[in-house]
């Protein structure tokens, strides 16, 4: 029998004002409401941390050390678990291992992480968190029975101001003035290729749609905190958040859930495929009805809905997987989105790990089929994604998971100095952004979007051009 949990309520605070009073250099993990906000809840939470790559078999290890952890459900004590990320290449090794024994294709050593990159997993097993309940305006600590955290939060309380400062500084001093420069993956041209290359996969009919990547290096230090603060406001998303672990951070205005599982057993998921930037006025309005008409982006995204329909159903109650959301246009500060979502029923004996494994990654960025997409997709991106399309949130020792899709992130590593096996690694942040690529892509159109999806990152870490709009390929 696991220990009790206790809780203690606290006065209204900003959550960005608590992180930076009482983590600003710890392992935390912050899923944020929003600035602001008026309802939802906002969770910031400390413990040990864990990571694994695939690689070496640690990702598999630590993975099964939660499932193991996490099979004793203990109703009553939202919000402690696991959260953090879980990297793309660590869901190709969960489509590996659904594969025939023995069988391990090119894809999976093409997606996971190299040394010096990010951990393919890293989570921390939350013991300690703060619950912020942004339409109560209150706060609850939470923490195991014994502990005496919650006390010692309540005693420090007052020094935390009630509203966050406005952000400093996110590029880190270089005693110089000159703007940092985003360096591409690709070139235009090679993304063009790559982008034709899809096609021809579709036509010969090896895939349906594919999702390709890319993505930004900034080189230069950058303060996560300060970034994030600064995203919260120009950005704001239903499934931001901050998530520092070791010497990365993970820096996202994701509008995309991955996976929500109730403590009850109701899974769903949110897919998103279809852009389009925002606009002025009637503009604006023009922009998202020709979303909502394009005959392109409704497919891509049914497409997708399928694809998740099937996943679900492999961990679901007979008959109980449904869309109860199809093709609806949602609306954010920079872009409009075409989103779906489906619904399902857990069935006896499924938790949320199951419902990760059947899940991960997730179809709206791989393609479809998506293990035909990942294979084709790793030998055309030539590099991993990192923890870029994977997923960042929560598995709760209460049964559920908030999973949101890592896209609107940024990547940010700390400087690592060398040691024996592991190279050197400057300090810098990584952007990566992709889009659906179907038969009736239009090549310059896919560029521009990945140009689009890129601007309000970059513009965080200080690049932007020179007439205010996307930064280019080049």
């Amino acid at each position: 029998m696991r220990p009790a949990v206790v809780r203690s309520s606290l006065p209204w605070r900003d959550p960005e004002s608590v992180v930076r009073h009482l983590a600003a250099t710890d392992d935390v993990v912050w899923r944020d409401a929003g600035l602001d906000a008026s309802r939802g809840r906002s969770i910031v939470g400390w413990g040990r941390p864990a990571t694994g790559d695939v690689r070496d078999g640690g990702a598999d290890r630590l993975w099964q050390a939660v499932r193991d952890d996490l099979a004793d459900v203990e109703p009553g004590s939202d919000p402690l678990g696991w959260a953090g990320w879980l990297g793309y290449g660590f869901g190709c090794r969960l489509i590996d291992r659904d594969a025939t024994a023995g069988h391990r294709p090119a894809a999976t050593s093409a997606t996971t992480a190299a040394e010096g990159d990010a951990p393919d997993v890293a989570l921390l097993d939350v013991d300690r968190a703060l619950v912020f309940d942004h339409a109560a305006r209150s706060v609850e600590a939470v923490a195991r029975a014994g502990d005496p955290w919650p006390g010692r939060v309540a005693e420090t309380w007052g020094d935390v101001p009630v509203e966050p400062p406005v952000p400093g500084p996110t590029r880190a001093s270089s005693g110089g003035s000159d703007t940092p420069t985003a360096r591409w993956r690709h070139r235009p041209g090679e993304y063009l290729d790559l982008i034709d290359r899809c096609r021809r996969a579709i036509t010969a009919g090896e895939a349906y749609q594919l999702c390709l990547t890319t993505a930004v290096d900034v080189a230069g230090g950058v303060d996560a905190l300060e970034a994030f603060a600064h995203l919260r406001r120009s950005s704001p998303a239903p499934h931001a958040s901050f998530v520092r672990i070791g010497d990365v951070s993970v820096v996202g205005a994701s509008p995309e859930s991955f996976v929500e599982v109730s403590t009850d057993g109701l899974v769903s998921s949110s897919p998103i495929k279809g852009t389009r930037r925002r606009g002025s006025g009637a503009d604006d309005a023009s922009l998202a009805l020709e979303l909502l008409e394009s005959e392109k982006e409704r497919a891509e995204n049914v497409m997708i809905v399928d694809l998740v329909r099937n996943d679900l159903a492999r961990v679901a109650r007979l008959g109980s997987v449904e869309v109860v959301e199809l093709l609806a246009v949602h609306s954010y500060e920079h872009v409009h989105q075409l989103v779906s979502t489906v619904r399902a029923r857990l069935a006896p004996g499924r938790t949320a790990t199951d419902v990760v494994e059947a899940a991960f990654p997730a179809g709206s960025m791989t393609g479809a089929p998506k293990r035909r997409a990942v294979e084709l997709l790793a030998g055309f991106e030539g590099a991993p994604r990192g923890v870029y399309s994977g997923a960042t949130g929560w598995l709760g020792r209460d049964g559920s998971a908030h999973l949101a899709m890592v896209i609107r992130s940024i990547e940010v590593h700390r400087a690592l100095a060398a040691a024996p096996g592991r190279p050197a690694r400057p300090a810098g942040a990584r952007v990566g952004v992709g889009g659906g690529i179907t038969i009736s892509s239009v090549p310059a159109d896919e560029r521009d979007e990945v140009e689009l999806k890129a601007a309000a990152l970059l513009a965080v870490l200080g690049v932007s051009a020179a007439d205010g709009g996307p930064v280019r390929m080049s």
